[in-house]
C-alpha cells in the first residue's frame, strides 16, 4: 500500500519557515509520541539548524510509556530539551514556559549581563499535519487562539501567539516532505490522522493497522475492542 501526499502549499510553508528562523530564539518541534520517528520531518534539521531545539512528544496518554521513556533519553541525548505532554488533556503544557528557559539559559544569562531582562523569547512551533501543534498552542496560551481540528491541513499561515510579557510562539502549517522513502512511515502517518482520509484506502488500512496491532499490542486491541480472543493467523 503506498501512500504519498504533499499539498502544494507545503512549499510555500518551507520556504516561510527558512524565512523567519532569523526572528526566532529556539524550535519547538512538536512529535507525536506514538511514531516518534515517523512523525519527524527529515527536513527539519537542516532547515533549523544552529537553533536551540525542544522536542515535545505529545499524545503520550496513547503511547507505549516505556518506549516514551527511552525516546526522551535518546533526545536528551543529542543535546535537545524534551517535554512529554497530552495537550488534548493539558498534561505536560504547564511546564513548557520552564522547558524553554532551560533550553535558553545561556542566552538569557547574555541578556541579563546586558541589562535586557525584558527581552521577550520567540519560540517557532513546528510539527507535520495533524500533531496536535494548535491544540498544545492553545493550552500553553490558556486561552483558545489557534484553530485546531482532528485533521490535517487546517493551519495554512503563520500566526504570532503571546504567552506572556517575555514569551511568544510562532505557529505555523503542518509540513510533510515530498517523498516516504520507507512505505511504513507513510503508513504510520496514515494511521494517525496526518494523511487525509480522501486519498486513502480507509478499509486496507484499516487492515494493515490491525494486523500491526494483533503482533505489537495484543492485549491492547483485544481490549480496545472487547474481544474474548484474537483470531490465529
Amino acid at each position: 500500500m503506498e501512500i504519498q501526499w504533499y499539498p502544494g502549499h507545503m512549499t510555500k510553508t518551507r520556504r516561510m519557515i527558512a524565512e523567519q528562523l532569523k526572528n526566532v530564539d529556539a524550535v519547538c518541534e512538536i512529535l507525536d509520541a506514538r511514531i516518534p520517528v515517523s512523525s519527524r520531518n527529515p527536513d527539519v534539521d537542516e532547515l533549523t539548524a544552529g537553533k536551540p531545539r525542544l522536542v515535545v512528544l505529545n499524545r503520550v496518554d496513547q503511547a507505549d510509556a516505556e518506549a516514551t521513556r527511552l525516546w526522551g533519553a535518546y533526545f536528551r541525548a543529542k543535546g535537545y530539551e524534551v517535554l512529554e505532554s497530552d495537550a488534548k488533556s493539558g498534561s505536560g503544557t504547564a511546564k513548557f514556559g520552564a522547558a524553554v528557559r532551560r533550553l535558553l539559559a545561556d542566552k538569557l544569562r547574555a541578556y541579563a549581563e546586558k541589562g535586557q531582562t525584558g527581552r521577550v523569547i520567540r519560540v517557532m512551533i513546528l510539527g507535520i499535519p495533524n500533531v496536535g501543534k494548535s491544540t498544545f498552542i492553545n493550552r500553553v496560551a490558556g486561552r483558545r487562539i489557534a484553530k485546531a481540528e482532528d485533521r490535517p491541513g487546517v493551519t495554512r499561515a503563520k500566526q504570532w501567539v503571546p504567552i506572556d510579557k517575555g514569551l511568544e510562539l510562532l505557529d505555523t502549517p503542518g509540513i510533510l516532505w515530498p517523498k516516504f522513502d520507507d512505505q511504513s512511515v507513510g503508513l504510520n502517518l496514515a494511521y494517525t490522522g496526518a494523511v487525509k482520509d480522501d486519498v486513502l484506502d480507509t478499509e486496507t488500512l484499516g487492515c494493515h493497522l490491525m494486523d500491526y496491532l494483533g503482533g505489537a499490542y495484543p492485549d491492547a486491541l483485544r481490549e480496545g475492542y472487547k474481544l474474548p480472543s484474537l483470531p490465529e493467523k
